[in-house]
């Protein structure tokens, strides 16, 4: 018998992630079955260094920068070249930035570029897996890097979409991707989702976080949405397949498929 050499694929995901960013990729390919091909693109981001390193808190201004061209619109082009079902923009606050008409924007310049490959978003996907959960009142959780401005833009960002938002906060835990530990991070949030909330999200996709969801959905009884997490729902959706072979990470990926004519609406 051959071993598995990861060619024989049901579907192939692009990503588009922050050049010095591997958390993206990582959480992806821990939740992804192994007949889920992924592949990276790295988009310069302003705000990181070589190694990984970033300031406490990251300015909006390369937020801003990395939803516009013209590197994502390369990074997207270039990753098109490979024989892709679907692709994902691993990166959350740049929507808190501009706003969700903005994104929806950025996608349909990204899809061009790729070649009219289906092209889904962190904060988009968000918005979808909201929906399907059933959920209108939300707690939102950023990562420490996110100031209190920037959360603030993530709250607007929800609420602007139709969804009350109970509670929003960067978690306050050491601000650092590799200083993020899950069971620092579980029961921080355990401590801060307040009642009234129906569904937890959290935001950035270099957050460390979907090693949690199963057992923070436990404790709280309650959807939990992680920005990889619904990324990976959105791109499988998107190309067509089906996504309640993922266990583990959360009950997004168990609820029924949507209608063909519907997983085609929301990759356009």
């Amino acid at each position: 018998m051959w071993r598995n050499d990861g060619w024989d694929v049901r579907v192939r995901l692009g990503v588009l992630t922050p050049h010095a960013d591997v958390g993206p990729e990582s959480e992806l390919r821990a939740m992804a079955p192994a007949d889920v091909g992924l592949h990276a693109a790295r988009v310069p981001f302003g705000a990181m260094r070589s190694g990984g390193g970033m300031d406490e808190t990251i300015p909006l201004a390369p937020v801003r920068a990395f939803a516009e061209p013209p590197y994502v619109d390369e990074a997207a082009e270039r990753l098109a070249a490979a024989p892709l079902n679907a692709m994902g923009f691993a990166f959350t606050s740049s929507a808190y930035v501009i706003g969700a008409a903005a994104e929806e924007a950025m996608l349909e310049r990204l899809r061009t570029r790729a070649g009219g490959i289906p092209v889904v978003a962190t904060c988009a996907a968000t918005v979808e897996a909201l929906h399907a959960v059933g959920a209108t009142r939300s707690a939102l959780i950023d990562p420490p890097w996110f100031d209190a401005e920037l959360n603030a833009l993530g709250r607007r960002y929800y609420q602007d979409a139709g969804f009350e938002v109970s509670f929003s906060a960067p978690c306050a835990l050491p601000s650092g991707q590799t200083l993020v530990r899950p069971d620092e991070l579980y029961e921080w949030v355990s401590a801060h989702v307040p009642d009234n909330a129906d569904a937890v999200v959290l935001g950035g996709n270099g957050l460390r976080a979907v090693g949690v969801i199963e057992r923070l959905e436990l404790r709280l009884e309650r959807p939990v949405l992680t920005p990889n997490q619904v990324l990976l729902w959105a791109m499988l959706r998107a190309a067509g397949t089906s996504t309640d072979d993922i266990t583990g990470y959360g009950r997004l990926f168990s609820l029924p498929e949507p209608p063909p004519h519907e997983r085609a609406a929301s990759a356009r």
